[in-house]
């Protein structure tokens, strides 16, 4: 992956990854049984992504508008301590979780993928969206993935900050071997 020096600069100094759910971590598609029970479908591909960026040093965060028991059994299976929901005002808890953490805005990449993610995005060091993201969002991120919400894009994000801190070698060997 070849990128600028600028967005390297930004990823390397990554310490925390902030990630929104819908439209994220899903494709931002509700979906309800007939009992009224919320579904979430998840990629594969971004769990290993995560599982890659947590074995390499760096934490993950999640912090989302909505609650859902799907999402916390998601985020117990890939290892994320820290899951926030519920959550309406995100720079809140992003504040809160930096201090907790003894990290800046400077050590913090977050993805979102709409204007509730938008404080988040405007306060860290590198602001990560997706295509489908309002322009809004796409204006004020540092990098948009390739790879929609939902299907890579977090997959692409990890990569992007193991690559720029020169890790992504060691947590693709294992598979390599």
């Amino acid at each position: 992956m070849s990128l600028p020096p600028d967005l390297l600069d930004r990823a390397r100094a990554v310490r925390l990854l902030v990630l929104d759910v819908d439209g994220v971590l899903t494709d931002g598609t509700l979906y309800y049984s007939a009992n009224g029970e919320e579904l979430k479908a998840f990629n594969i591909q971004d769990g290993l992504g995560i599982k890659m960026l947590c074995g390499s040093g760096v934490e993950l965060a999640i912090v989302t508008g909505r609650s859902s028991r799907a999402l916390e059994l998601r985020a117990e299976n890939l290892g994320i301590r820290y899951l926030y929901q519920g959550v309406e005002r995100k720079l809140v808890a992003f504040e809160q979780l930096l201090r907790g953490l003894g990290l800046t805005p400077g050590q913090a990449a977050c993805m979102g993928d709409d204007l509730p993610d938008l404080p988040l995005l405007a306060r860290c060091a590198l602001a990560v969206t997706v295509p489908e993201a309002p322009d809004a969002l796409r204006a004020r991120a540092h990098y948009v993935t390739r790879r929609p919400g939902g299907r890579g894009a977090v997959r692409e994000a990890c990569e992007l900050i193991l690559e720029a801190q020169g890790a992504l070698q060691a947590q693709l060997a294992p598979y390599l071997a």
